[in-house]
């Protein structure tokens, strides 16, 4: 059985190709980091794009959804914070939180809907039990926002 991950962070400098024509970070960069901090999450959590190749099944997305609360530019410390609050057997949420950490300023809040599906048919598939038991679900964001320094 894998050790179980409650949250995700991924640190890093934004760089200058995030940014769009009005000089702050474009809204597909945020996209591809959430896509990027689920996949590291997944790996630490003992479950590496390998593992899922090999069980014949993975992670699609159903939606995103992102609110922008305050811009970001290039050679900002960036912390991006994921967890999964739920498991249920039709889409699972994933929540991730985006912190300048010059300023522990809150800059975007977003939740991704994934569906674990077989890769072969594309059909949905039943989360198995050794997956479910490398994660811990964190219903209540208070722990992670605690975390980034966002509450006392």
């Amino acid at each position: 059985m894998e050790a179980s991950v409650r949250y995700y962070v991924k640190r890093f400098v934004i760089p200058e190709s995030a940014m769009d024509g009005q000089g702050h970070v474009n809204n597909l960069a945020y996209v591809a980091w959430m896509q990027d901090v689920a996949i590291e999450h997944s790996a630490a959590a003992g479950w590496p794009m390998e593992r899922y190749r090999t069980l014949g099944a993975g992670w699609v997305v159903r939606s995103h959804f992102v609110e922008y609360l305050r811009p970001a530019v290039a050679g900002q410390r960036m912390a991006v914070y994921t967890w999964v609050p739920e498991f249920s057997q039709r889409s699972t949420p994933r929540r991730y939180l985006f912190v300048r950490e010059d300023d522990t300023a809150l800059l975007a809040r977003a939740e991704t809907r994934w569906v674990f599906v077989d890769l072969a048919s594309g059909r949905r598939r039943a989360l198995p039990d050794e997956l479910l038991a490398s994660f811990t679900a964190v219903p209540d964001d208070a722990e992670v926002r605690r975390a980034a320094g966002l509450e006392a």
